[in-house]
């Protein structure tokens, strides 16, 4: 009895009248908790930042995607202004552009697969090198034009060794050379890219050239008309050849008087102790020389063998290949 009476006052001390068993075995999260100063609740407020955070994103992205386009703006700007020539740029460029230029084709080549390099005699400029792009396809405009003795209208741009042919236009006039005629042009155009330097123009040897051309294409001795060139050559290039003048007595030549040529110093008597392959002739093909007077049979043997000595001189000894030829047609 006593014993039962201890076990139930033990029993009301552990446990308190006001804690149910339910109560006590609930978890600290089941108690509910006060809500923080000034929010409705732990939701609004997380969905608070979020809202937030996507309005700074999208000011964010805005302005990168603002920072492309300006940077892709000044891009632009800067290859545009990179593009256009500046004056100075532009009035030289603007030189380098010739047109409507007289010239002919004194030479061509094949450059790469479908285009010419052509070497041609100007007018005003003299001779030079032009890239003829596509000259070599079939359909080309320019296949049928740049032919050589005949005379062109011809426009290029450029300013260095090798510029390009933009137009060229046949302006005819001409009749085309054949026969011995035709050798005959080959032989003036192969002196002229021996002798003439690059943009050095010959106004007079230009024109000489044209004639030399008419004559030919009518018919008139060959031997005649290239020893008249071959002297206008000679002094337009810087060789100056006086023939009627004797630097030995400094008097006019004689025409009964057998007289040399020294490739220096101009004519002198013959003295005995030349070189053997100097030509010698008289005075009077001298005098018929200067004034491009070939009536002469005389004068025309002895003229082709003086100025043969006088370019082979001027060449080094480098011999022309279209005379070779010449030479070799007259042996068969």
């Amino acid at each position: 009895m006593a014993t039962s009476e201890l076990d139930t006052a033990r029993d009301e001390i552990a446990a308190p009248d006001d804690v149910t068993p339910a109560a006590s075995n609930a978890s600290v999260a089941d108690v509910p908790r006060a809500p923080r100063a000034g929010a409705t609740g732990a939701r609004p407020a997380r969905q608070t930042r979020s809202a937030r955070t996507r309005a700074v994103d999208d000011e964010a992205s805005e302005a990168f995607h603002q920072a492309e386009a300006n940077t892709e703006t000044v891009r632009r700007e800067t290859k545009r202004a990179r593009r256009a020539p500046s004056p100075a740029r532009a009035a030289e460029r603007e030189q380098s552009r010739i047109a409507e230029q007289p010239g002919f084709v004194l030479h061509s080549y094949p450059y790469r697969e479908t285009s010419l390099i052509i070497d041609v005699l100007t007018r005003d400029h003299g001779r030079i090198a032009l890239v003829a792009k596509g000259a070599k396809r079939p359909h080309s405009a320019l296949r049928g034009v740049l032919q050589t003795f005949q005379p062109l209208s011809l426009a290029w741009l450029g300013k260095g060794e090798l510029r390009t042919l933009t137009k060229a236009e046949w302006v005819g006039g001409l009749r085309p050379l054949e026969g011995d005629a035709l050798l005959s042009g080959f032989y003036l155009n192969e002196l002229l890219v021996k002798f003439c330097a690059r943009d050095d123009p010959h106004d007079k040897l230009f024109q000489h050239y044209l004639t030399t051309l008419h004559h030919l294409a009518h018919g008139e001795p060959a031997g005649i008309i290239l020893r008249a060139f071959e002297r206008v050559l000679l002094r337009e290039t810087g060789y100056a050849v006086a023939f009627d003048r004797c630097t030995q007595t400094r008097g006019k030549v004689v025409p009964e008087r057998r007289y040399v040529f020294h490739p220096d110093w101009g004519v002198r008597p013959v003295r005995g102790d030349e070189p053997s392959d100097w030509p010698v002739v008289i005075g009077q093909t001298l005098l018929d020389m200067e004034q491009d007077d070939y009536s002469r049979a005389q004068t025309v043997q002895q003229s082709k063998l003086l100025m043969r000595f006088l370019l082979n001189h001027h060449l080094g000894g480098v011999p022309l290949n279209t005379r070779q030829i010449l030479l070799d047609l007259q042996k068969l």
